[in-house]
């Protein structure tokens, strides 16, 4: 019987799922179930072929909650006429989860009633995510009995960060009572592709000092001292750090009491303010960084000014982590930005010769789809574009926490 792996990657309105071989980390099928509580919510699912070829499936339906779409996605996992994997529940040796918050102390857990607690007490600062997540942990529960699941926090790589790094410079009581901290997210990814930088320099990660760049609609930087996280960019939400499709990023606190008492803003529109209508989206129009490209090439003056906004604020991160770092063997670029976009890599490390990058024209337009580098042979920093893969590294983790009985 093959050992398979499930991996649940959730968020608050959709999630993605894979089922991975445990031994050889071959990918069997991945599925989203999207707009879940929606009109129009949907099941799309793909499953591989050894023969390298890919079977699509899709199944609408009223999915109202994750548990109705996870209900769906163990029907169809476990029926080969509609795309199904497993032959029987048993193949299944552990369910990877990634939940959002898990506060300082989680990195990654084998699942216990502990544990979902932890991920209870953390609903305020992950309103939208955490219960979602714990709801993909409790239906899979039901529908897998006796399989183990494991939580990897998207807070928990960045667990690593020094207190001087992490404290809010705010009255320590009212820290402490609301658990107010930088925590940082996208951790799965910057630890995936840290690791995966270590390997394409041909050392191990407690050898080498990297920056990474998850660049998306959601986006983050951190630094990476020996396999661990030193500072990364997001805050005590996803809000903090670089501007983002359609989140504003750093900006003076001052600007939300201001905004609040001159336009008569709630907590909840200044939030969503922050949140869903600021970025690149209040810039220019536009939050998808292909749009911006398509606009500058037409002259567009608010996507020119959204470019170079967008690079600029990278560019902050990675000067103030080579500081934070000391030396710096390699700079990451992940995410569907990171891999794709050639003009905003190539905009970032403008200007950075002086520092020890330099970036190569020709290697930067190259799209492989895999670990390569793109910095000039002359570089003293490599620059390397890594695609990420959480799935993949919820995977890895999960085996290791059954596998350690932690």
């Amino acid at each position: 019987m093959v050992k398979k792996i499930l991996v649940i990657n959730g968020g608050s309105s959709s999630f993605k799922y894979q089922v991975l071989e445990k031994e050889t980390e071959r990918r069997l099928c991945q599925g989203l179930v999207e707009k879940i509580g929606a009109e129009g919510s949907m099941l799309t699912h793909k499953r591989f072929l050894e023969n390298g070829e890919t079977e699509k499936f899709e199944y609408p339906g009223n999915y109202a909650t994750h548990a109705d779409g996870m209900a769906k996605v163990a029907e169809v996992l476990m029926t080969p006429e509609l795309g199904g994997v497993i032959n029987d529940k048993a193949e299944i040796v552990v369910i990877g989860h990634r939940v959002l918050m898990g506060g300082p102390d989680y990195q990654e857990a084998l699942v216990t009633e502990e544990v979902k607690q932890v991920i209870r007490d953390y609903i305020p600062l992950g309103p939208l995510h955490n219960p979602a997540n714990l709801t993909g942990i409790e239906a899979m529960e039901k529908l897998f009995p006796g399989v183990p699941n494991v939580a990897v926090f998207d807070t928990g790589f960045h667990a690593t960060m020094p207190d001087y790094a992490y404290t809010y410079a705010i009255p320590r009581d009212l820290a402490a009572k609301h658990h107010i901290r930088r925590y940082g997210f996208h951790g799965t990814s910057h630890r995936f592709v840290s690791k995966a930088g270590a390997a394409l320099l041909g050392k191990k990660p407690e050898e080498v000092n990297i920056i990474v760049c998850h660049l998306g609609n959601g986006s983050s930087v951190s630094a990476v001292r020996a396999g661990k996280c030193v500072d990364t960019s997001m805050g005590l939400t996803p809000l903090q750090g670089l501007v983002m499709g359609t989140r504003c990023g750093d900006i003076d606190a001052a600007v939300v009491p201001f905004l609040m008492k001159t336009e008569g803003f709630t907590p909840d529109e200044m939030d969503t303010l922050m949140n869903k209508k600021s970025g690149f989206l209040a810039l220019c129009g536009h939050s998808d960084s292909r749009d911006i490209e398509a606009g500058r090439n037409a002259g567009d003056a608010a996507c020119e000014l959204t470019f170079k906004m967008q690079c600029y604020s990278v560019k902050k991160y990675i000067g103030a982590y080579m500081a934070a770092l000391g030396h710096v063997d390699l700079i990451a670029f992940a995410g569907g930005i990171g891999e794709n976009a050639v003009s905003v890599r190539a905009g970032i490390l403008e200007g950075l010769e002086e520092f020890g990058i330099e970036l190569d024209p020709e290697l930067n337009k190259v799209r492989r789809g895999d670990h390569h580098f793109i910095n000039k042979a002359s570089s003293r920093v490599k620059i390397a574009v890594i695609p990420t893969d959480e799935e993949l590294e919820i995977s890895r983790i999960s085996v290791r926490i059954v596998e350690e009985g932690k």
